[in-house]
């Protein structure tokens, strides 16, 4: 493979650097000076032809008076031709469409060149390919809020005028490795991928298993055909045996640990459907995976410290310094259309110990007032509160009322019973989400736990706070128990404001050990993978 890539790299270099004979002769080989004038006018003139709205470009094109960035006669020009194909041949190792950047549509119309004009027009082909392939790679390919509108993420675009004076200074090959995401979760699935498309090449896992369960100590042909496809994933070392033994049980085991289910070693419906998931399927889950940690590339980084919420994974971590550092279990919105969890990126900046529960306006309407109706006594746990602030006595009628005239607000003040628990931690966002505690502690030891109305749960909150409060407090436990304590509702402000990441990765890698995948509870995920295809991305072998 290596000799073939570096096959592949010398015959691009040679094909380049023939397509552009053209800026060689076309500068130098002119004798007449007004020839050469006419060449170099004709050439600027379309260079601000086609500038377009593009200001950036323009300002970035004006700066140089219209000197080439690609097609100039220069070996830096030539180099740079060469770095570009060079990266973009690389197009598909990032699951991007190599036809949208058209590589050999752009080397026949170099080696067409045959004018000024045409020299100029190729010069911005250039530069808007550049671009384009610049964003996707550095920052993305499909717009997030298009697929689906949960997803409220802002492409990190970078200032054209910044990349193009990226490419224009220094190694153009450095430059052009730069673009690529530099986190090693991106650089870890990439791997993943190649891995995948290995495998598939050379027979994918084998048969499916043939069975709906299968437990120790069993044994046949269904037990056979799990042990061959647990050693093509690389979780059981090859052998002969027949039987569904103790080596067999720890790889079932590690497998149901890198799905999130239940590790009983037994391997019971939910384990047996994802064993039998294809690599292909795999593969389309990491290319979205890197498609989706693209959006994330930010400029300023994730924060030397941050929270990460992987919705499908239903955990909560704290990261320092790229480590983590502190992990629990969460539960996140249903999947109803109406009470799903959004993924955004917002900044935590305070906590409220002891927290009051002002009931959403969509569920005072959409719950609770069918129920005030025909009973003005129901969800007593709830205050009704007026415009001024004043609780509402249950003395009246609210049978006259509808969702748009109901004029009330609701709160559930602090106690063992509210719905946010004992501690609530705030990053202010228009979506009204934010991460709590709960009474409704046996929903943690399900799998799949989708059940909030879309803010996100956790399974040991205090100790969470504690993590939080350890950078500003000497003794965090004792000064958040002593808050607690005193039954007061009190907001507690983080010195060091911490950048929050709800993401949604069904599959994710780590840094020592197997692929994790996860299911695609709200269904995003195929949603993105059919854009990436209408995009013309494909999987290696051609199929989607």
């Amino acid at each position: 493979m290596m000799q073939t890539k570096q096959g592949r790299t010398l015959r691009l270099v040679r094909s380049v650097i023939a397509a552009g004979g053209f800026f060689l002769v076309g500068v130098t080989g002119v004798s007449a000076e007004s020839g050469f004038s006419f060449q170099v006018t004709a050439y600027k003139q379309a260079v601000a032809e086609s500038l377009g709205e593009n200001e950036a470009v323009a300002a970035f094109y004006r700066a140089r008076a219209f000197e080439p960035l690609w097609t100039g006669a220069g070996v830096e020009d030539r180099e740079r031709r060469i770095a570009f194909f060079e990266a973009l041949q690389l197009a598909d190792d990032h699951a991007l469409p190599i036809d949208r950047y058209d590589p050999e549509g752009l080397m026949a119309r170099m080696a067409a060149v045959s004018n000024g004009r045409e020299r100029g027009l190729l010069e911005m082909e250039l530069t808007k390919t550049y671009l384009q392939f610049a964003n996707d790679l550095q920052s993305g390919l499909l717009q997030p809020g298009r697929i689906d509108g949960d997803i409220k993420r802002v492409l990190p675009r970078r200032d054209p005028a910044d990349l193009l004076a990226q490419i224009m200074q220094g190694d153009p090959r450095a430059a052009m490795r730069k673009l690529i995401p530099n986190s090693p979760e991106y650089t870890r699935l990439m791997r993943a991928k190649m891995m995948l498309e290995h495998r598939i090449a050379h027979g994918g896992w084998g048969p499916t298993v043939p069975a709906a369960k299968l437990s120790p100590g069993q044994s046949g042909k269904a037990v056979v055909a799990l042990r061959n496809r647990l050693t093509a994933m690389g979780y059981l070392a090859p052998h002969l045996g027949g039987s569904f033994d103790a080596r067999m049980t720890e790889a079932v085991r590690q497998f149901q640990i890198d799905h999130n289910l239940e590790a009983d070693g037994v391997a019971g419906a939910s384990t047996m459907s994802a064993i039998n998931v294809s690599p292909e399927e795999r593969l389309k889950s990491v290319m979205v995976a890197m498609e989706r940690e693209r959006w994330l590339n930010l400029p300023e980084g994730l924060g030397k410290r941050h929270v990460k919420v992987n919705l499908t994974d239903f955990h909560a971590q704290i990261i320092d310094d790229n480590k983590l550092t502190y992990e629990t279990r969460s539960v996140i919105g249903h999947q109803d259309y109406d009470r799903r969890t959004p993924e955004f990126s917002d900044v935590m900046d305070h906590m409220v110990i002891n927290p009051s529960w002002y009931v959403p306006r969509s569920i005072i309407v959409g719950e609770y007032l069918p129920l005030l109706r025909s009973n003005p006594g129901a969800v007593s746990h709830l205050q009704i509160i007026d415009g001024r602030g004043r609780v509402v006595g249950r003395g009246q009628s609210f049978a006259g009322y509808t969702a748009r005239t109901f004029p009330f607000s609701m709160r559930q003040p602090p106690g063992p019973r509210n719905a946010l628990g004992s501690v609530k931690f705030m990053f202010p966002n228009k979506y009204n989400i934010y991460l709590h505690d709960t009474p409704s502690q046996h929903l943690f030891a399900r799998e799949v736990r989708t059940y909030s109305h879309g803010c996100i749960r956790l399974d040991d909150p205090h100790d969470f706070a504690y993590a939080l409060l350890a950078k500003q407090e000497s003794d965090p436990v004792n000064y958040f128990d002593r808050i607690l304590n005193s039954r007061v509702e009190t907001r507690v402000n983080l010195e060091q404001h911490v950048p929050v990441h709800l993401i949604y990765r069904t599959a994710f890698t780590q840094a020592k050990g197997h692929m994790n995948y996860r299911r695609d509870v709200y269904g995003r995920d195929a949603k993105i993978w059919n854009a990436l295809v209408a995009a013309g991305v494909q999987l290696r072998n051609g199929r989607t």
